[in-house]
């Protein structure tokens, strides 16, 4: 406990000493675990969950590389270079269209994701998100780490971050921010996601910021939610994994 509120009384001053940590790259792996969603789906019987848990028994994880690029004013997520296929399963391709890019000064967003073979644009400002910040800490990726709860309401999922004031730049991976510290590891749906940094990289950024030409149709975050939540429910309905064709 003692260890927990000397972290809490040191978080605004350990931010003024780490102002020099705004720009560079954070390095993540994502590792979806196959078992544990499809242990979720409603429409499975226990013999098929337990049937399809023993045919993915050798491939239960997806691991995928990912960087964010970030400075005080602005950050983009997307695939890491030398990531070109997945890891770790049978299943082999290209990597789906993402890039999301987070604008902190004028608070708006400009993403291109894909989503059951569309790409989309998707440009709006920057929503805020009701975290909750925790009273626990852990190490990631060398750092002292703070935990925050929130919940995406439109998949239904339980998010948990875990963020450093060390580097003091509201931003993280997927859609999530806001946060008074990056946000060094993801777990959504109790482990079924697992995003965590595998070393930040302090460096002055050069092109890594400049955001590409980017294709797709135009849509808000309001359309796009209203999207992946009848995507999900007909796919449901119609005894099929939704997140083989978009991002859990």
């Amino acid at each position: 406990m003692k260890k927990i509120f000397l972290y809490i009384l040191l978080f605004p001053i350990w931010g003024v000493v780490s102002a020099q940590k705004t720009e560079g790259i954070v390095h993540y792996e994502y590792q979806l675990n196959w078992i544990k969603m499809i242990k979720k789906l409603p429409y499975l019987t226990q013999e098929e969950k337990d049937r399809m848990e023993n045919s993915f028994k050798n491939e239960e994880n997806t691991k995928q590389k990912l960087n964010l690029y970030f400075n005080e004013k602005e950050s983009i997520y997307t695939w890491g270079q030398d990531q070109q296929e997945y890891e770790g399963t049978e299943y082999k391709g290209r990597n789906e269209e993402l890039l999301m890019h987070k604008n902190f000064e004028l608070e708006k967003h400009n993403d291109m994701i894909e989503m059951s073979g569309k790409t989309y644009l998707l440009q709006d400002s920057l929503q805020k998100i009701e975290w909750k910040v925790m009273n626990q800490i852990k190490e990631v990726a060398g750092y002292i780490c703070m935990k925050a709860v929130t919940e995406d309401k439109v998949k239904g999922q339980k998010i948990t971050a875990w963020f450093t004031g060390d580097i003091p730049v509201a931003s993280g991976p997927e859609q999530f921010h806001g946060l008074p510290g990056m946000i060094l590891e993801l777990d959504i749906d109790d482990g079924t996601l697992m995003i965590e940094a595998t070393n930040v990289e302090f460096k002055k950024l050069e092109k890594e910021l400049v955001l590409p030409k980017m294709k797709g149709k135009k849509i808000n975050d309001k359309d796009f939610n209203a999207l992946i939540s009848k995507y999900i429910n007909d796919s449901i309905k119609m005894q099929r994994n939704p997140y083989w064709a978009i991002r859990y």
